[in-house]
């Protein structure tokens, strides 16, 4: 068990799962996505970043493993993104244990950086609601909600609040205010993108980037958009997430293919001397794949 405390969240890793828990004080985006349990199948890598400060510890997920990752497409600040965890000076020595250990179970469980082809997270608990600028946007599985406040365009507010079904939404984009420019959150109907501006366009929320709690749009569009049709989850796949390959159980290589396995031997034994795995587990492995020779 591999585990770090930091103001900033509290990180564990059992072998199998990392888990993740924001801190008190964390953004509002990791503070409303709460808990996070991430199987190991769905890490590509993880680093420890030093700096004068500390640092800051990285778990990279394989591309489309996580809905939020996804539909922020790579504009969330490291404050916001939930598996950045800043760690302070003095806690330096017990991150670089946390990723050694997980990167000696990634190299175990041969587990591939390439991206999937289903979430392999659950995203955010339903019902999620988020946003700022004009409006609030809420969805609770079956349809989204968006509601106005004083600040909306009369446009948006004569007709009072907008709600349409998931069956009505062809795409959702999420994008923050960057600088002066406005962000959005936009849904996209099935019969055609809106051409207004998203202040105008009674399917979108304008967004100011005036506050931090403007970032959690970003759960709803998530939530939208792993249930838009075509959408693959682990959870409803019909055959589940595939099981990793052991490292006991050489699978890449046919039974009869000695030379295939006499490779994997040489394999085990380096990352035996390398300090990789240790004499118990190189010992299990080698007799696996002795008992497929």
């Amino acid at each position: 068990m591999a585990e770090i405390i930091q103001r900033d969240g509290t990180w564990t890793f059992d072998g199998d799962t990392v888990r993740i828990v924001p801190g008190g004080k964390a953004h509002p985006v990791r503070q409303e996505l709460g808990e996070i349990a991430v199987p190991l199948e769905a890490v590509a890598g993880v680093s420890f970043e030093p700096d004068r400060k500390g640092g800051r510890l990285r778990l990279r997920l394989r591309g489309g493993a996580c809905p939020v990752l996804r539909a922020a497409d790579g504009r969330l600040k490291d404050g916001a993104d939930p598996y950045v965890l800043t760690v302070e000076k003095d806690r330096t020595g017990v991150a670089e244990y946390f990723v050694d250990e997980v990167r000696n179970a990634l190299l175990i469980e041969q587990v591939p950086d390439t991206p999937v082809d289903r979430f392999l997270l659950p995203g955010p608990t339903l019902p999620v609601s988020g946003g700022g600028g004009d409006g609030t946007a809420s969805f609770d599985g079956e349809s989204v909600r968006l509601t106005w406040n004083w600040k909306a365009e009369e446009s948006k507010t004569a007709g009072g609040a907008s709600a349409f079904p998931l069956s009505r939404i062809a795409a959702v984009r999420w994008l923050p205010a960057i600088g002066l420019e406005n962000g959005f959150l936009r849904f996209e109907p099935v019969e055609g993108p809106v051409s207004a501006p998203p202040k105008y366009d009674p399917y979108a929320l304008d967004l100011w980037g005036m506050s931090k709690k403007e970032h959690t749009a970003v759960l709803v569009a998530a939530a939208v958009l792993m249930r838009l049709p075509g959408a693959r989850t682990a959870l409803d796949a019909p055959q589940g997430p595939q099981p990793l390959a052991k490292a006991a159980e050489p699978a890449a290589a046919p039974a009869g293919d000695h030379d295939a396995l006499l490779r994997r031997l040489r394999e085990l034994g380096e990352l035996h001397q390398a300090g990789v795995l240790t004499d118990e587990e190189f010992s299990t492995a080698k007799q696996a794949v002795l008992r497929s020779m």
